[in-house]
């Protein structure tokens, strides 16, 4: 084992979401072993991680990491996997024209991968069939900013969560997908109790334990709330008259949209009780320092742009934009989701936030790349460009640092395309992701920690992530594979890029020029920016002009001196300077009526999202046994009131079905969901879940404006899966997501846990990788039992050295049985089986792994729980600290009274906080009993 002696520090940024916190990493002697913690100096989050950030170390070996280019699954080199890329899109354009081919790329690229990726294909393959996962989660976003200001422009800043005096977070569980900026708000309303939280959500999510009012709305009534909002300014005489006049346009017909919602048609669109509507209306008419925070919940809606505009329309009409602590602010989901679109990332953009129907913008950009032809027309986004694979008309597609076999909608279908596709290319950190197993060619990309190179957060600040130790294999940047293919096809000279740096200089330069302040996006301040600088680049928020740089003259580079937020003063970036008021009609948004189901066989609305410890398809996440603790399975929320109708029993299983496809998930029964609605989060892949990929049962229904697909409002249906038995196993060694009896298995769902790695006196089992599987396994037969036990016993008698024993306990009348199967006295694997769930202690029984236990303690492990004085820490509620439910409640019992006196006595909830909200609830249970 590694001695774990520290060798130096390296600053960069977080690869989650697009708070973009800033990471101090201290890199330690043993073999890609690191040390995380919070970088003090970065402005977005100065010093503080959530669960996520703080597990990075965790995910820095290399399981799971392809190493080298595979065709068709077998091993190659680099110079035969890209000729073939090559010599593949040359014949096929040449055959069909550029149209036939195509990029599906990411959030989670550097903006000097996604530069070159779009500088290729829109300038020099000449279209622009390039679209990335971010239409999944910012496009509406994009096209509500661009209808209203001209440009996707987000105006505001972070400081404004801590200067405002009402901030409403609409369609974000901003506790648990921003837990850094939820946290920093808390924080500033405890110095400041005056400061006002509103949250509307259907769901009440932890993000609603801390808030002073809760807007359930039912799904779809977004655009009726703000239109009444609207239209309720206009009659307490709001009006910015002197702002509107010189500075927008279109207000009238916006208006006259709005005008039929008073509080009675709103609450009739939404579901909400009037008096909740009218203290909404009430505290925005009387709050001017109000910000609008909104994320996917807004964005991911068949009227995902009107919903925007709805927002902005309110603060446009109000002035109440580009001002401290107002104004409507956008919060991406990915790490550099911005950074995408600054470089064109999306079908129908430019680089540099040109337009791509733009004819001056077409010419100024090919004139800069000195290309030999432009896109001059949109590409098709992206549940257009899956159809089109799968209809045949897209011949090839090049994949990048994402996974559309889960994550879009309708994903058993994206998976049928792919397997129809001439060619399909992965380039992927991992071998293992449901992409990637679709793959012709597979390309072994490096991964954070491993690559240099630029992100921007949601605040338009750009931070540098850094490489700090050498990629594994034969693993290569992404922007550099495509140098490769593309000087293969000819275009050596544009493609001639020697490192990270000049990319990003190309890039600065191509923002400011001919720019003079036209656009918005302006970094010809950093056009000359050579290699020394890009590496000790400091966080920096654009736009950044020759004029707005100052160099801070400490070697940290350089600093904005300008104030950071736009249109307080007008100077919007359409074609007469003056913003517009999208006229919203409520007729293009909303699902149904409320209480009315999408159709009879799918009575259900589905919502998907996110949860607080896992990132997307956990590629990154699932490797960090800690992530797994607090959720370890696919789950549904369903409304107490629907379980007791279908029959569906808390922790059972259910199966979720709509028109597209299935998925199994544990039932989880809870009042904070609404009736007729069920949630599912997104991040289970078919490698840590049999039939738990959410989208495999989604709809796409994009926005007809923005492409986006409407991911939380999918017609579904759910009902009881009827096991024969359920299953739950611990086993330590990984191999255990490996065995060949989970194939023949109705359901499983795997999970790392660290191993025990404890010097005590029972005898550890040392490991150095220190993770093992747990398992939550369902059958609708139950004479498999005896083959899945048997298999278990043969697993572990490969896996580990020194006699195998097995004890174990079996009461076929009640249909119960469990098996604990030791190496060397030392506890190897765990199996229990039930008629129903089983209840056994999981923290518990991971726990065990690796110790040593005679005869008497075998019967304990047998019965699942633990005896005696041994504690059951409950499952984790805390995964930053590692404390369990019961700790929590012992806390209480002594006399803990407030979550700071709990988080004092256990940790709990003193890293990112996200669990706050948990562990308030607990204290809120006690005191009502």
């Amino acid at each position: 084992m590694a001695d774990g002696t520290r060798i130096d520090s390296v600053k960069t940024t977080c690869p989650y979401c697009g708070v973009g916190c800033g990471v101090v990493v201290e890199r330690l002697s043993g073999e890609r072993q690191v040390n995380i913690r919070g970088d003090l100096d970065h402005p977005a989050n100065f010093g503080r991680l959530c669960s996520k950030g703080l597990a990075l170390g965790e995910t820095t070996s290399i399981k799971e990491r392809l190493l080298y280019p595979e065709i068709r699954g077998e091993r190659t080199d680099w110079k035969t996997a890209t000729d073939l890329v090559a010599d593949k899109f040359s014949n096929i354009i040449a055959e069909h024209g550029p149209d036939a081919v195509a990029f599906y790329v990411s959030g989670q690229l550097l903006t000097e991968d996604y530069y070159v990726a779009n500088k290729f294909i829109k300038g020099y393959i000449g279209s622009a069939n390039i679209d990335t996962n971010s239409r999944l989660c910012m496009a509406s976003s994009v096209a509500g900013h661009k209808r209203a200001f001209g440009a996707d422009t987000v105006p505001g800043t972070y400081e404004d969560l801590e200067l405002a005096d009402l901030v409403i977070l609409t369609g974000s569980n901003f506790a648990w997908c921003h837990p850094v900026l939820y946290q920093r708000l808390l924080a500033a309303k405890e110095k400041r109790p005056s400061l006002k939280i509103v949250v509307i959500d259907p769901r009440r999510t932890a993000t609603v334990d801390f808030a002073d009012l809760h807007l359930p709305l039912c799904p779809g009534g977004d655009v009726p709330l703000f239109l009444g909002l609207l239209n309720a300014l206009k009659k307490a005489r709001l009006c910015a008259d002197e702002y509107v006049e010189n500075y927008t346009k279109g207000v009238g017909e916006a208006l006259a949209n709005a005008a039929d919602f008073d509080l009675a048609r709103v609450s009739d669109m939404t579901g909400l009780d009037p008096a909740l509507i009218q203290q909404f209306f009430t505290m925005f008419i009387e709050t001017e320092k109000t910000l609008t925070v909104y994320s996917q919940g807004v964005n991911q809606a068949n009227d995902g742009t009107d919903r925007v505009n709805a927002i902005v329309n309110c603060h446009l009409y109000t002035a109440r934009i580009g001002r401290p602590g107002m104004g409507p602010f956008s919060i991406t989901g990915q790490p550099n989701a911005m950074g995408g679109r600054e470089v064109g990332g999306l079908a129908n953009q430019l680089a540099s936030h040109m337009d791509l129907h733009n004819r001056d913008h077409r010419d100024l950009v090919q004139r800069f790349w000195r290309s030999p032809k432009i896109a001059d027309k949109p590409g098709l986004k992206a549940v257009d460009l899956f159809d089109a694979i799968h209809e045949g008309k897209v011949k090839a597609v090049w994949i990048m640092a994402t996974n559309p076999v889960v994550s879009m909608p309708n994903a058993d279908f994206v998976r049928e395309a792919l397997a129809k596709c001439e060619l399909t290319v992965v380039s992927e950190v991992v071998g293992t992701s449901d992409t990637a197993q679709c793959a012709d060619v597979l390309l072994p990309s490096s991964a954070w920690g491993e690559k240099q190179g630029m992100v921007t957060n949601s605040e338009r600040r750009m931070s540098r992530q850094r490489g700090f130790m050498a990629p594994p294999g034969e693993a290569r940047d992404d922007w550099r594979q495509i140098c490769d293919v593309a000087q293969k096809m000819g275009f050596a000279d544009a493609f001639a890029f020697e490192n990270a740096s000049e990319v990003f200089q190309e890039f600065a330069a191509l923002c400011g020029y001919e720019n003079n302040g036209s656009r918005d996006l302006d970094l010809s301040g950093l056009s000359d920016i050579d290699e020394k600088s890009y590496e000790e680049f400091a966080p920096l928020q654009w736009p950044v002009s020759h004029d707005d740089v100052v160099s801070k003259g400490d070697g940290k580079g350089a600093e904005n001196k300008q104030d950071h937020r736009f249109f307080a003063d007008g100077n919007f970036y359409t074609d007469d300077k003056r913003a517009f008021f999208a006229p919203v009609a409520a007729s293009s948004s909303s699902l149904e009526q409320p209480g009315t189901p999408p159709t009879s066989n799918y009575p259900f609305v589905l919502n998907t999202g996110r949860i607080r410890d896992q990132w997307h398809t956990m590629t990154r996440t699932g490797l960090a046994p800690r992530l797994s603790q607090h959720i370890a399975e696919p789950f549904v929320e369903v409304c107490p009131k629907d379980a007791n109708r279908l029959g569906l029993k808390e922790a059972s299983l259910a199966k979720v079905v709509s028109p597209n496809g299935e998925m199994f998930a544990r039932v989880v029964i809870t009042d904070r969901q609404q009736e007729g609605s069920l949630f599912a989060p997104m991040h289970w892949t078919s490698r840590y879940a049999k039939k738990g990929r959410v989208g495999a049962v989604t709809r796409a229904a994009p926005d007809p404006i923005s492409g986006q697909p409407a991911l939380k409002s999918s017609p579904a249906a759910i009902e009881p899966f009827d096991a024969a038995w359920y299953g739950f196993a611990v086993i330590g060694d990984e191999a255990g997501f490996d065995l060949e009896c989970l194939s023949a298995i109705d359901y499983w769902a795997g999970a790392r846990f660290a191993c025990a790695d404890q010097d005590d006196d029972k005898g550890a089992l040392h490991r150095d990788d220190g993770a093992g599987v747990r398992l939550e396994l369902a059958h609708s037969d139950y004479n498999i039992v005896n083959q899945l036990t048997d298999e278990f016993v043969t697993a572990a008698e490969t896996h580990w050295e020194g006699p195998i024993e097995t004890a174990r306990f079996v009461d076929d009348g009640r249909g119960l049985s469990s098996y604990a199967i030791f190496s060397d006295d030392k506890l190897v694997c765990l199996l229990f089986i039930a008629r129903e769930s089983v209840s056994a202690a999981r923290t518990w029984a991971c726990e065990q792994i690796g110790r040593s236990f005679n005869g008497s303690e075998r019967a304990q492990l047998l019965a699942g729980r633990p005896g005696g004085a041994t504690p059951d820490r409950g499952a984790i509620i805390c995964s930053c600290m590692n404390v369990g439910l019961n700790e929590i409640k012992a806390s209480i019992a002594k006399g803990c009274d407030s979550v700071q006196a709990i988080s004092d006595a256990t940790k709990a909830g003193s890293n990112c906080g996200s669990c706050r909200s948990d562990i308030a609830r607990l204290l809120k249970e006690r005191v009502d009993a």
